[in-house]
């Protein structure tokens, strides 16, 4: 991701530095400061984001603003026009998203639904307005539903025993949610995020068990590391 990341803003930049060359020896003559130009700070962002981040979402929340802004910037739409478009945007790409995962399912959600049934209990770690931190030191662990909500939540699984696929569901609402993991394991994330996002700094292993985490991020943010 991190390549992909380079190659595409290492593309924005050349884009960039040849039209101000070009203009500079007068071969052409575009206007790089056109009406709404502070919006492609919000755009070229967001869409670098859609091919190197986990969380399409949030990007698409935010290509739709950016255009939004462009086009009354460009007089193309009025302000108040803005505010009755952009919130049913809004809901059509969550809607859009929900429609996909119930289609390809969770892998995670499955995994948790899969422990309840069989008479187990996922671990349950809970922040609101608190912190909380969760420490797995040599447990067998399966599964777990992590939530902060106007606070932190911190869960270590660097010394846990994970001898298979598991799963971890968490929830941050103007909140963080840090998620420690051992080195040898594999780790997928699927996630849901309005203005937040979820940050997976791991490194792709081969022949290992994989912990699926099912992330929704509103205003808060999910770092796994």
């Amino acid at each position: 991701m991190k390549k992909i990341s380079r190659v595409l803003w290492g593309i924005v930049l050349i884009a960039a530095g040849g039209i101000f060359a070009l203009n500079a020896l007068n071969i052409t003559n575009i206007d790089v400061f056109f009406d709404g130009w502070w919006t492609l700070f919000i755009i070229i962002p967001c869409f670098v984001g859609l091919f190197t981040e986990h969380d399409k979402i949030g990007n698409l929340i935010g290509i739709a603003i950016g255009v939004f802004l462009l086009l009354c910037c460009q007089d193309i739409l009025s302000f108040s026009v803005l505010w009755k478009l952009l919130v049913p945007a809004i809901i059509i790409i969550i809607g859009l998203k929900m429609v996909f995962s119930g289609i390809f399912g969770n892998k995670a959600n499955e995994i948790i639904s899969k422990i309840k049934q069989n008479g187990g209990e996922p671990k349950v770690g809970c922040a609101t307005f608190s912190s909380c931190n969760l420490n797995y030191y040599n447990e067998i662990f399966e599964g777990a539903e992590l939530t902060a909500v106007f606070g932190g939540a911190k869960c270590d699984l660097r010394n846990a025993i994970i001898d298979k696929d598991c799963a971890i569901q968490a929830t941050a609402v103007f909140g963080g949610i840090d998620i420690l993991v051992p080195s040898n394991i594999n780790v997928k994330v699927s996630s849901n995020c309005i203005f937040g996002g979820i940050s997976n700094k791991t490194a792709a292993q081969k022949d290992c068990p994989t912990i699926y985490i099912s992330g929704t991020c509103m205003f808060g943010g999910i770092e796994i590391k």
